[in-house]
């Protein structure tokens, strides 16, 4: 009898215990932000996360082409434990993968990691922006999964931004109706929005507003130096960390006029005579129009707004955000396929490809782009295709903050080349900006077995992420590769400077031992910086074509 009374008690008791735990765990969860409490879990890391929390009104309706809104409030608890929708987007790349909660144009979310127990700990904070061309992208891509960060005693966010058409079409009509007398650059401001939030939240996280550094790749590092540039967000910057790209490339920005000419375009390929025909039109419509070849890109615009002069006037005036900066690039951002497409790679088809590109002046580049032999060639094809597409621009961010900030500029060049595929891959093929082609992507273009770290392979070693990403065949060496880069950048995050026990010095460009870059790779260690003259031709020759 007594057997039984105890054992009723427990069938009581148990539950209630239970409960208790589980209310206490979803106490543990829950944050007050500025307009309502979210509650996340806790990850078996001990990492708190909260996922798809609004950091400004769906920008949909009236909405859709305006500067992003202040969230509304909300009653009660939001639960906070799984990704937002991801931006309108077209498939373009084949390494994107999303854990968002389908895709829509109410999609402006943010994700945090951290380790803090309570808001009183005043942690450094990260906040990544994604690249994708500003077509494609998503804050909830393993990538950039911001739980690994967060395990190095940083709070941790990645944030969407509208993309393509919806985040970057100018328009006279939008033009007009703007208090700025602005339009385009959309996605831009939600990057800046959500910088915003994290001034007014991000203290009740355990994080510190004072010490937010932002950080991006491609069209992320763009966006780096985008809110480096902007009065509406430089203020709001602690650090940055900028890896392959930036808005000072040899192409300027598009003035405002011409991009609203654009848009005006767009409108006429989707056959809407006005702005509120535009704002009526489904987005798939609109998604759906961008694929027609006819179609502008759309991408940053001088506005006279965001922008109030081109980036790379800001930045030589000393206008933009004085903060440390790291940055750099990879060791094959671009195939010499870019340059040669289907011809071979010999000295005569190379030195035919440099004259039609610079004429006159090619003598020059060759000289600095050498190709006397194949391998000579396959090497500086590559380089100068990389430099074109990509390397010239992160150079110039480099070059002129570290002559105008007054501020520490740490350069990098990654060289460690992915590892073989995994044999469950079977037969896939590497394809473009670091993509995997499926044999069943029977329109995706293939490229030539890379040689060296291709366009976005240092993300999932930066950011501690090797393990979210099963294509590859990780091995120990990359696992080295990767702790020692995600220090570095854990380092910088948290004090302005990468160097830490246990890592090869890592000079300034603008420190006492003169340009040094820090090659990274399994066997890491800096050294001079030899490559000046080239973008210095490029950036000749742009200006004198």
């Amino acid at each position: 009898m007594k057997k039984l009374i105890l054992l009723l008690l427990a069938v009581l008791v148990i539950p209630q215990a239970f409960a208790q735990s589980n209310k206490n765990s979803s106490a543990a969860n829950r944050v007050k932000t500025a307009n309502g409490v979210v509650e996340g879990v806790t990850e078996k890391s001990g990492i708190r996360s909260f996922k798809g929390i609004p950091f400004a009104q769906p920008p949909v309706g009236e909405l859709r082409w305006r500067e992003p809104q202040p969230p509304k409030n909300w009653q009660g608890v939001l639960k906070a434990d799984k990704f937002g929708p991801r931006a309108m987007q077209r498939p373009i790349f084949g390494d994107m993968n999303f854990r968002s909660n389908g895709m829509s144009e109410d999609c402006l979310y943010l994700n945090v990691w951290t380790p803090a127990k309570s808001g009183q700990e005043r942690l450094p904070v990260l906040v990544y922006f994604y690249g994708g061309g500003f077509m494609a992208g998503d804050g909830s891509e393993p990538r950039y999964d911001g739980e690994s960060m967060a395990q190095k005693g940083i709070v941790a966010l990645t944030i969407n931004y509208r993309l393509g058409v919806f985040g970057f079409m100018a328009h006279p009509e939008l033009t007009k109706e703007s208090p700025h007398n602005a339009s385009g650059n959309y996605g831009l401001m939600d990057q800046q929005a959500a910088l915003q939030w994290v001034q007014q939240n991000i203290a009740a996280f355990g994080g510190d507003p004072s010490r937010v550094t932002i950080a991006g790749e491609s069209a992320g590092s763009y966006s780096v130096s985008a809110q480096m540039a902007s009065p509406l967000s430089r203020d709001m910057i602690a650090g940055a960390i900028a890896e392959s790209g930036s808005l000072l490339s040899l192409q300027p920005i598009t003035p405002l006029a011409q991009a609203e000419e654009y848009g005006v375009k767009f409108a006429g390929i989707v056959g809407a005579n006005s702005l509120a025909a535009l704002r009526a039109m489904p987005a798939e419509q609109l998604l759906e129009a961008t694929a027609k070849p006819e179609t502008p890109r759309f991408s940053a615009i001088l506005d006279g707004y965001f922008f109030p002069s081109a980036p790379v006037e800001i930045f030589k005036r000393g206008e933009q955000a004085k903060v440390p900066l790291l940055a750099g690039w990879n060791s094959e951002e671009m195939s010499y396929r870019a340059l040669l497409g289907q011809d071979a790679p010999t000295p005569e088809n190379y030195r035919k490809t440099v004259q039609k590109l610079y004429g006159e002046r090619a003598e020059e580049v060759l000289k600095l782009y050498p190709g006397t032999t194949e391998a000579e060639v396959l090497q500086s094809a590559t380089d100068l295709a990389g430099d074109r597409f990509i390397g010239y621009s992160t150079w110039k961010l480099i070059d002129v903050h570290a002559t105008t900030s007054n501020q520490p500029v740490y350069r990098y060049y990654y060289t460690r080349p992915r590892p073989a595929m995994r044999a469950e891959m079977g037969d896939a093929a590497p394809g473009l900006a670091g993509g995997v082609v499926k044999s069943s992507d029977k329109n995706a273009v293939k490229v030539p077995p890379a040689q060296g770290a291709v366009h976005s392979a240092e993300i999932e070693y930066a950011m501690g992420n090797l393990s979210t990403n099963t294509v590859f065949a990780w091995t120990p060496e990359d696992y080295k590769v990767s702790e020692i880069m995600q220090n570095y950048f854990a380092n910088f995050i948290k004090t302005g400077n990468p160097n830490g026990a246990g890592l090869p010095k890592w000079p300034a460009v603008n420190g006492e031992e003169g340009a040094q870059l820090m090659q990274i790779d399994v066997e890491s260690g800096a050294k001079p910086d030899q490559n000046r003259p080239r973008y210095l031709i490029l950036e000749q020759l742009s200006r004198n074509p």
